[in-house]
């Protein structure tokens, strides 16, 4: 028994001795076997925490958003690994205060030059767990409208509708509102406004915009047009007639095809769109004033004596 014990803590001594081994590397550095060992389990550890951060995160992304998120999150895994590394080290007491140092000045060093290339990438990685915005939504941003076609983690591209290919950038969605057309559903309401002349019959009106807007064969949903008295204008009664398409991508063209045939309707109905008319009082001398009346078609000068 008392040999067995001997063995017994002969045994475990061997192995504090060898936990204990330190390596030296420099008059500062010095890790022991032990400070490996916790090294490798805070790794594993970490590793597999990262690998359920992972799922978590992209267990609703499609296919093709999951492989673009992971390279991202591959280089935010070794930013990682190389902060835990460093904590470790300095836990177990090795002095890291120096690599500390060098670590924050060339990470500062590169979050100024790459300061915009880390918001398009943070932005593209907000995209993508989000959905803000996915693949063929049509989207306004900075008064520009296009067709996503394909989402990048630094850009998204997008054609135009006079088919000219858009790059922007992805920090431009956290510093601008975005306006997304489809997100709920390819169906959008659109209308058109026109002004007619005082007197005029505002229910034939109202009819000639319905119909106006009905005979479009990219028009939805006829019985779902409408039409607005919007204003009494300066020069004219306003009016608004608003109708469904399921091509928003083409929507000024369909607008365009609406209003030529308002005016059509207009011109067989002698329906009249009045242009702005002013009058301009000009004094020129305390018993003398011009009255002038301005419009597109003349300039007529009137001279009065009071």
């Amino acid at each position: 028994m008392i040999a067995a014990a001997v063995a017994k803590s002969s045994f475990w001594n061997d192995i504090k001795a060898f936990l204990n081994k330190h390596f030296d590397f420099s008059e500062s550095i010095s890790i022991s076997v032990k400070d490996i060992l916790i090294i490798i389990t805070v790794i594993f550890i970490t590793t597999f925490v990262l690998r359920i951060v992972l799922r978590i995160i992209t267990r609703k992304l499609p296919e093709d958003d999951k492989g673009k998120f992971n390279v991202v999150f591959g280089y935010f895994r070794w930013l990682i690994y190389l902060l835990i590394l460093l904590v470790t080290l300095h836990g177990v007491g090795v002095d890291v205060t120096a690599v500390f140092a060098a670590s924050a000045a060339l990470m500062i060093g590169i979050g100024l030059a790459l300061q915009t290339l880390f918001q398009d990438i943070i932005s593209g990685v907000f995209i993508l767990i989000d959905q803000t915005v996915h693949v063929g939504d049509i989207i306004e941003l900075e008064g520009k409208i296009g067709r996503v076609e394909e989402i990048k983690l630094r850009t998204t591209r997008a054609v135009t509708i006079d088919n000219k290919v858009l790059i922007i950038p992805n920090h431009l969605y956290l510093e601008n509102s975005l306006y997304n057309w489809t997100q709920n559903g390819f169906d959008t309401r659109e209308s058109v406004e026109v002004g007619v002349a005082y007197g005029s019959d505002v229910q034939l009106v109202k009819k000639l915009l319905i119909e106006a807007a009905a005979v479009n064969k990219d028009v939805l949903y006829k019985d779902d047009i409408a039409v607005r008295f919007t204003n009494f204008g300066d020069s004219s009664l306003d009016f608004k007639v608003i109708f469904t398409i399921s091509d928003s991508f083409n929507a000024n063209a369909i607008r365009s095809d609406v209003r030529f045939e308002i005016d059509r309707l207009f011109r067989e109905n002698n329906i009249s769109i009045p242009f702005p008319q002013r009058d301009i009082h000009i004094i020129q001398k305390p018993d003398q004033s011009v009255s002038l009346r301005l419009d597109q078609s003349e300039f007529n000068t009137n001279l009065s004596k009071d």
